[in-house]
Parts: structure tokens; sequence; C-alpha cells
């Protein structure tokens, strides 16, 4: 008989604390893990939002213990290489800027123990290229956890060359004992995930951008039509304009001109319309809630 204490991660530590790395820490503190947030900028914000998702997650029934409990569980400390050297499991979960994930990525390789997992919550950079910086790519992969990760029913597994099979396998036990589904995908621009919901966001935009409907009937071809849970064009307004538009970036210089982000897309980047988090994206936003 397994043991279900063996797929929980005695120790996390993630590197960021906005929104998803709050969320990642949320959801292992929720299992039993100790988790510690490394944030430089807003330790006070991330432990804050961590916070709200319990009390939101124990009001929808959907945490098992006290929120105050599992809150207890996690503490900040102010730079990656604060971390503690015994974690079992590393999450970097910051901006999708190559540069800054490969200098924390060496500045955590060199705190952790020699067995520890270190992933990163890239959504499309390479996982080969992030693994030059960690000591163990035998013992590094992707993680790529999805936006509110808490309920959230996926979690993306890229392997890169140098992955471990075992690494695969433990990364995969943790993520069943989040209650979560796993997929494991080869290495490669955007991964599944982000490429096939890049493209279909980046053609919604263009769809609005010429006129062919408005967002809220776009998005509700998708949902209506294809039984998708939410349009594209929300689902960017959750993601944030900002990083869709980032990863568009790259897979049009890395796949080719069918992922050349809309001028529209630009447009709102640059009067930081972002979506939810700034309140304006495609929709507006209040209080959690889009409207037009």
């Amino acid at each position: 008989m397994s043991n279900p204490a063996a797929n929980i991660p005695e120790s996390v530590a993630v590197i960021g604390g906005g929104r998803m790395g709050a969320g990642i820490a949320q959801s292992f503190a929720a299992l039993g893990s100790s988790v510690v947030i490394a944030e430089t900028r807003d330790p006070v914000g991330a432990l804050d939002r961590v916070r709200t998702g319990l009390q939101r997650a124990a009001e929808r029934g959907k945490l098992d213990d006290d929120p105050d409990v599992v809150a207890a569980r996690v503490s900040t400390v102010d730079a990656p290489g604060a971390i503690p050297a015994d974690s079992t499991l590393v999450v970097e979960a910051v901006p999708e800027d190559t540069a800054l994930k490969l200098a924390v990525l060496t500045d955590v390789g060199g705190r952790v123990k020699s067995d520890t997992v270190i992933a990163s919550n890239t959504s499309s950079l390479p996982i080969g290229e992030l693994s030059t910086a960690t000591p163990e790519p035998a013992r590094f992969l992707g993680m790529h956890f999805f936006n509110p990760v808490p309920a959230s029913s996926l979690v993306e597994l890229v392997r890169g060359k140098q992955t471990a099979e075992t690494t695969i396998a433990q990364a995969t036990a943790w993520v069943d004992a989040l209650g979560k589904t796993a997929i494991v995908v080869n290495d490669s621009p955007g991964f599944a995930t982000s490429r096939l919901g890049v493209h279909l966001g980046l053609e919604a935009i263009r769809m609005l951008e010429e006129g062919v409907a408005d967002a809220e009937s776009i998005d509700r071809a998708m949902e209506l039509g294809y039984r998708h849970p939410m349009g594209p064009l929300r689902s960017t307004d959750l993601v944030g304009l900002d990083i869709r538009l980032a990863v568009a970036e790259h897979l049009a210089a890395t796949l080719g001109d069918r992922f050349t982000p809309p001028q529209l897309l630009r447009d709102k980047v640059a009067r930081g319309e972002l979506g939810r988090k700034t309140g304006q994206g495609f929709y507006s936003w209040t209080d959690g809630k889009a409207s037009r």
C-alpha cells in the first residue's frame, strides 16, 4: 500500500511571489509542505496573496485545514540565494525573461543540495538552455502551472534532453498529490500548451482587430461551439497581455511569422492594459469579474 506522505515534498522553495508564485506556494502549503517564497520586491504582498487565496479556497469548501494553519507553513526570504539549502523542490516562477531566469537558477543551484529537484514554471523558454545554469541538469525540468494555480487541473511537465526519468516520475507524483493531472512533453518552443494556446489567442486578437466580432462573441464562439471552458480573449486577460506578447515574440523568433503578435496586442501592452491584473485588457475587470 502506497504512502501518500511519500508524494508530498517536505520543503518547497518558490522563487517569485507574484500571482503564479503565490498560487504555487499556496497549493503546496495546502498539501502539507513547508514553503519558503523568495521575493525581493514585495514579500508582504506575496504572503497576502497566499492568505487571500487560502481564505477564498476555504469559502468554496476547497481547503481541508484552517486557512491560518496552512498560512503558517509559508514564510519568505528576500533573495533566491537565501532559500533553505535542504529544499526538496525549488520552483522558479519569475517573469519570462531568459537572462533573469538564468541568473536566478545560477543563484539557486549554488545554494541547494545535489539531490534537490529544480523546476522552472516557464511557459515557453527552452528547458535545455535554462538547465545550463543548474549544477545537476538531470534534476531539472519544466513544471508549467496554470493560472489560477489552486483551481487549475493541469501541470505541464517539460522534459529536457538531460532530465532524468526519475525526476519526471517524482514530479508526476507530486502533481498527483496536488490533485492535478500531469502531461509530459519534450522540450520544444512553446511546449504543447503555450504553442496551441497562443496560436488560438493571437488569431482571436486578429479577428477583434479586423472587426469580425466583439470580444464576448469571439469568446462565446469557442465556449459554446467548441466547449472551451473559457474563450481565448478572456484567457489572455487572465494570463496577462504582457506575458502573452512575450511568449508570442519568442515563438515568432523560433517558429516563424504565424506567431507574429497583432498590433492591437502591442498597443494594449504599451498602454498598460495588461488584463485582470491592471483592471483592463480585452475586458474591464472589477473585483476579479469581467465586463464589457
